[in-house]
């Protein structure tokens, strides 16, 4: 153990295995880990407002301040659970054939978890990754667009243009999972807005709706999105001097 350097973000030497000096006294009752499988339960089952220092120290039986031996406040909390909830993306996405198609797999794979774990969404997000398993998330897609010969500038450019594709993607599931408003496609909208968008002249907008291609669900958005992304950066290398 080691004193945390100063100035470092909240959960960062933690997140990393190093830890403040014990200091003398009964032996911890806790540890970091459990604290943290305790808050990512919590997310799972209740959502991210339900990880607190808090809701954690009743369920475990102790103060709050019991827990600030362990975690010294929620910052460092919500990023120590976020990093534990996030993991290490699967191992398959480096056995892609081709920048494009591991790409695809790493969106996938960063849709699959937020799926799994919507929560995650609603992480505060302060800057770039920098506790392991989400710098492995990034160090992977990395290696994934190391053969296209873009600049290291470029590459992180992408990734940061995936993050936030992934992003936008699972928002918009999550709140479409969670609605419960009558579908666009359901009979009752239908008569309701055909006759609606006929006399208001949105001839391109009812061809569509009528032709069922107009709707509230997903579908193939997520692949034609990604396709779209890919086409530009298959460009982007190709300009490369």
């Amino acid at each position: 153990m080691t004193d945390e350097p100063a100035q470092l973000p909240p959960g960062l030497a933690l997140s990393w295995g190093v830890y403040p000096v014990q200091r003398r006294g009964p032996k911890p009752a806790f540890t970091v880990d459990q604290i943290v499988a305790t808050g990512t339960e919590f997310g799972d089952s209740q959502g991210f407002e339900a990880i607190s220092l808090q809701k954690i120290a009743a369920h475990l039986g102790v103060s709050t301040n019991a827990l600030y031996r362990y975690i010294s406040s929620k910052d460092e909390l919500i990023v120590l659970v976020a990093e534990k909830a996030w993991g290490r993306p699967p191992e398959y996405i480096l056995q892609a054939p081709g920048w494009r198609e591991g790409a695809r797999a790493w969106v996938k794979a960063q849709v699959d978890r937020y799926a799994e774990r919507p929560w995650l969404l609603d992480v505060p997000i302060r800057g770039a990754p920098v506790t392991p398993n989400l710098l492995h998330w990034v160090e992977t897609l990395l290696r994934v667009m190391a053969d296209t010969g873009l600049s290291q500038h470029d590459a992180l450019g992408c990734a940061v243009l995936f993050d936030g594709y992934v992003r936008s993607y699972a928002s918009l599931a999550r709140q479409l999972a969670a609605s419960d408003s009558a579908p666009v496609e359901s009979a009752a909208v239908g008569a309701f807005l055909v006759p609606r968008l006929q006399s208001a002249g949105y001839d391109q907008l009812l061809a569509m709706y009528t032709n069922h291609e107009y709707e509230d669900t997903l579908g193939d958005d997520l692949d034609f999105g990604l396709d779209r992304i890919l086409d530009g950066i298959q460009t982007l290398i190709d300009r490369r001097p």
